[in-house]
């Protein structure tokens, strides 16, 4: 399961822990932007896995430039490139892995592009082989952010890149993620 940071991966893993799949998070998130803003993220993601005793496994390396070499001149396309990027790395390393299949915390969000983000899953998933699996956890958002609220996890103000991070700032209507 891709780990976007630990308060949106609170409800998705409890979820899917309770419909009995065996849950192993992977934090891969080279869209995050500054340093450390996404060093906060990282630590608050093992500590949901700590707190939730699943194993997790983060990028060893922060790369923000694969994100802003491909979105540099797109920057309209930003989302979908940020969603490929996170979700090619992620069915790559699940399929190397041999885990039956892959899955983002991003689907938890309602200021996600969720159709957007299922056709790039059901896209990667064809072209790694692995299946993509799509949860709609929308509806779940709120009381994921209250139990991470209380589990002491870092809770970020934006979506995580830099264009986000500018919104945020300028008083844009887009919401943290």
């Amino acid at each position: 399961m891709h780990i976007c940071c630990g308060p949106c991966g609170v409800y998705p893993v409890q979820d899917l822990l309770k419909q009995g799949y065996d849950v192993h998070g992977y934090y891969y998130n080279p869209n995050i932007h500054p340093y450390q803003e996404y060093a906060k993220r990282k630590e608050g993601a093992e500590e949901m896995g700590r707190q939730l005793e699943i194993p997790l496994l983060a990028a060893t390396e922060y790369h923000p430039e694969t994100y802003f070499r491909q979105v540099s001149y797109n920057e309209a396309e930003r989302c979908h490139i940020c969603y490929s990027i996170r979700l090619q790395e992620t069915a790559t390393r699940a399929k190397a892995e041999e885990y039956d299949g892959f899955t983002t915390t991003l689907l938890i969000s309602p200021w996600q592009k969720h159709d957007l983000m299922r056709q790039i899953g059901e896209e990667v998933a064809e072209d790694v082989g692995i299946p993509f699996l799509y949860f709609d956890w929308r509806k779940r958002f709120s009381d994921g952010r209250r139990q991470a609220k209380l589990m002491g996890l870092y809770r970020q103000q934006y979506c995580g890149c830099l264009y986000s991070e500018q919104e945020r700032y300028q008083g844009s209507d887009e919401q943290d993620g």
